[in-house]
């Protein structure tokens, strides 16, 4: 009987349990991305004394609506293609500052169960991200998650992160996990701020057979909607800047009251 309490204990604390980031793998995507950067500039950003790497490109015009967080998917970097550069670099020549955040990574070849132990971190690395805009002066500051993004964005709203005007979650799965970290119904149902749920109709299964749901989670949320782009499927290869028009517009009505270009 001893036993198994001791196997129940162990596993219910590998459940929530919190795991620190492979540094390494950070250091050589932001070595990879230093090469390369053409536009934007790295900035250096800090979680109790660890660094980690930012993204940030300022708009073309004098005005600005405001900065975007950026949040890539999963094992990825805040210079990941196609989607997450096109939004960082599209989004500055309409008036939005962009801050693409290096998020939290584990060992290359992991699925997306081994991360939700790195949830807490990404949620301190978000919240350090909206110190940095707002010290550049960002009145507006939206979170637009990507993958598993996304889920680190619903996750971190639903802790009622303040000073976020909007999120944006493209690709949205619903997990078949009873992870606490995980349950992406119950983070939208908190969710009271404009949210666009954004997703292809060739998305991946936990992303399209879960739309029906996450619309009943948020049907308090009058300010909430969920739009479907044919043929594309997680990749948005077909059409990238179709998707990226949508979030842009969409940002437009809700927090700039803009239009595209």
């Amino acid at each position: 009987m001893m036993r198994r309490v001791i196997i129940f204990i162990f596993f219910l604390l590998l459940d929530s349990a919190c795991f620190a980031s492979d540094e390494n793998r950070e250091a050589e995507f932001a070595d990879g991305i230093a090469k390369t950067l053409a536009i934007g500039k790295s900035v250096s950003l800090d979680v109790e004394g660890k660094k980690f790497l930012g993204l940030y490109t300022q708009t073309e015009k004098v005005t600005n609506k405001g900065t975007v967080i950026l949040l890539h998917d999963l094992g990825g970097h805040p210079n990941q293609p196609s989607l997450i550069y096109g939004l960082r670099i599209f989004l500055p020549e309409h008036d939005w500052a962009t801050l693409a955040l290096q998020m939290p990574l584990r060992e290359a070849g992991v699925g997306i169960d081994d991360y939700y132990g790195l949830f807490p971190e990404a949620l301190a690395r978000i919240k350090a991200g909206i110190n940095y805009a707002k010290t550049n002066g960002a009145e507006n500051i939206v979170v637009v998650g990507y993958g598993l993004g996304a889920l680190m964005a619903v996750y971190a709203q639903s802790e009622q992160v303040s000073d976020i005007k909007a999120l944006v979650a493209i690709s949205l799965s619903v997990p078949s996990t009873e992870n606490k970290a995980a349950r992406t119904l119950d983070f939208i149902n908190k969710i009271k701020i404009p949210m666009l749920d954004i997703y292809g109709a060739l998305d991946l299964p936990d992303v399209t057979e879960s739309a029906r749901n996450r619309r009943l989670s948020a049907k308090e949320n009058t300010a909430y909607r969920q739009i479907k782009i044919d043929d594309e499927a997680s990749t948005y290869l077909h059409d990238e800047g179709l998707l990226v028009k949508r979030i842009y517009s969409w940002l437009g009505v809700t927090v700039g009251r803009t239009s595209v270009e």
